[in-house]
Parts: structure tokens; C-alpha cells; sequence
């Protein structure tokens, strides 16, 4: 096991150095000016524009401009944003907890909701209840975030008046009060995400359990005399599990993006909403760690997916 560790981790250091010179060479060739709004100021002189671009280094080649930039992230360095004047690290460290708590929340949501459904529906192969589970899971697959924030929004907000749309940061009150109004602020978004989650992983807990309970092992823990609930539970749950949970692990990174429409939706503080301001506005140190995060993420939790596959299933060997 600590051989092949070792071999992913040191597969995976080219492959982020590659992913980053994509991002950084697509960013730098992309079209915009983060110093646009002072071209088009009569007031603000052409030289400070010039200079501006020459101390951030953005007329050098993008090759010279891509070594400078890694070389600082290697030392920490994530550089500044260009609007706020505020270190990239700075900013994101302030939006990520909100983004944890609010993804964290949506993804044990989603399998509170697929496991118990996707089982009973394996269980019941073709019945109503399976019929329902899985026209409702295809059908919250189907429908994006976007679509569903907004009717959430304008059912729950607007019609019925019962939770607030926009997630704020600066609630006052102290003690329960405090907590409930943030408990509040979060259900939509949360119930989005993870009811988003839930619908995909619904179908492949049925899949999985509606495989494992056909072999010959289930029957064989039935004629023992075991009770209906210890042979599902026990035995047949738990093997079927194997690949959901791997499935779960190379979710958290998809589940990631799709927070960038939500939390825009829900005006949430987070990452996601950073990205997109910074996005509108060039901001192009910012844009660039957070999608090199993202898919630093991707890379740890593929690596993640495949070590939890062989501990939960003994027969994979690593070599």
C-alpha cells in the first residue's frame, strides 16, 4: 500500500504542474484588462496604467509570467487580488468555512436521502415504491441548481414567506436565536445541493444493492436462519457500499462546482461566489488558485476513492 501511495503521489506531481500551466496560459490569453476601469478614468494618467501592469509583471511572455507565479505558490505566495488589494490566501481562507459548512451539510443530506430510498427501491425491484424512488431521483438528476434554487426561492421565500433567500453574514442576536437564523439561511441552499447529490446517488445504492442481494452468499445467510433486516443490513448493504462510497469520494470535487452556481444564487459568501466576482472583474490571481484548487481536489480525491476501495474491499491488491 505504501508503494503504490507513494507512485500516485509522485504520478500526480506532473500532472498538476501540467494542469497548471493549462490554466495559467488559458488565463493569460484570455481576453480582458484587470485594469480596464483605469484606462477608461480621464482622470487616472496612461503612465500609472503602465506602471501598474509593469509591477505585476503582466506585459512579460506568459512563459516568464507562468515560472514567476509557481515559484511563489511553491513558497506560498498566492499573490494579490487585483480589486481588493488583499492576499489570494486571505480571501479564500475568509469564504472557506462557509463553503465547507454549506457543502458538508448538502453532502451528508444526499446520502441521508439515497441510502435508506435507493435500498428500499432494491428491495422492492418494480414495485410503486421503486417506480416513485426512481422517476423522482431521474427527475432531481435532470433539473439543475439554478433551476431548482430558484424555485425553492420562489416558493419557500416569496409565496410562502417561510426562509430568507439571501445568506447573510452579519446576523445579530446572540445564543439559540443566532444559531436558528443560521440554520435557516442554510436550508435552501443546503437542500439544492444535497437533494441534487441524493438524486444521483439514489440510483446507483439501488443498482449496487439490487446486484449484490441476487447472489449466492444472501441466500445462503436466509437459509442460515438469519433475520431479513441482518442479512440486508449486514451483509448485503455493507458489500454494495463498496462502490457508492468510492463514488461519494470523486463526488465532493463535482459537488464543489456546482456550489458556484448555488452560492451566487443564494448570495452565500463562499468560495463559489468569490470565483464568480472575481471572474466579472479579471481578477485573474484569484481566478487561478481557485481552479487550481479545485483541481488539486480532483487529484487527492481520486487517490482518495482508490485507497478506500481496496481497504473496503480485501480482495484488491495494490502493486
Amino acid at each position: 500500500m505504501s508503494k503504490y501511495l507513494i507512485r500516485r503521489a509522485l504520478i500526480s506531481i506532473p500532472v498538476l504542474v501540467g494542469i497548471s500551466l493549462i490554466l495559467f496560459t488559458i488565463l493569460a490569453l484570455a481576453p480582458g484588462d484587470p485594469f480596464e476601469e483605469l484606462a477608461t478614468n480621464a482622470n487616472v494618467p496612461a503612465e500609472v496604467r503602465q506602471n501598474l501592469r509593469a509591477t505585476f509583471g503582466l506585459d512579460d511572455p506568459v512563459p516568464v509570467r507562468y515560472v514567476r507565479w509557481f515559484t511563489s505558490m511553491l513558497s506560498g505566495d498566492w499573490g494579490f487580488s487585483f480589486v481588493s488589494r488583499v492576499s489570494v490566501e486571505t480571501l479564500i481562507l475568509q469564504r472557506l468555512p462557509t463553503t465547507i459548512f454549506v457543502l458538508g451539510a448538502a453532502q451528508l443530506l444526499g446520502i441521508l436521502v439515497a441510502l435508506p430510498i435507493g435500498t428500499l427501491a432494491a428491495m422492492r425491484p418494480y414495485s410503486v415504491f421503486d417506480q416513485l424512488a426512481t422517476t423522482f431521483a431521474f427527475i432531481g438528476f435532470s433539473l439543475p441548481t439554478f433551476f431548482t434554487g430558484l424555485l425553492f426561492i420562489l416558493v419557500f421565500s416569496i409565496y410562502l414567506d417561510w426562509l430568507p433567500f439571501i445568506y447573510r453574514t452579519d446576523i445579530s442576536g446572540t445564543g439559540l436565536a443566532w444559531y436558528w437564523e443560521h440554520v435557516r439561511q442554510a436550508i435552501m441552499p443546503v437542500a439544492v445541493l444535497g437533494l441534487f447529490q441524493g438524486a444521483s446517488l439514489t440510483r446507483f445504492v439501488r443498482s449496487a444493492v439490487l446486484e449484490v442481494v441476487q447472489l449466492h452468499y444472501i441466500n445462503t445467510a436466509r437459509a442460515k436462519g438469519l433475520s431479513e433486516k441482518t442479512t440486508i443490513v449486514k451483509h448485503a448493504v455493507r458489500n454494495a457500499l463498496i462502490p457508492v462510497l468510492t463514488l461519494v469520494a470523486l463526488q465532493v470535487p463535482a459537488i464543489f462546482t456546482g456550489a458556484v452556481i448555488t452560492e451566487q444564487i443564494f448570495r452565500v459568501p463562499g468560495v463559489g461566489s468569490l470565483l464568480i466576482s472575481s471572474i466579472l472583474a479579471n481578477d485573474t490571481p484569484v481566478i487561478m488558485a481557485i481552479t487550481f484548487v479545485f483541481s488539486c481536489l480532483v487529484v487527492l480525491f481520486n487517490l482518495t476513492a482508490d485507497v478506500l476501495y481496496g481497504w473496503l474491499d480485501p480482495r484488491i491488491s495494490y502493486r
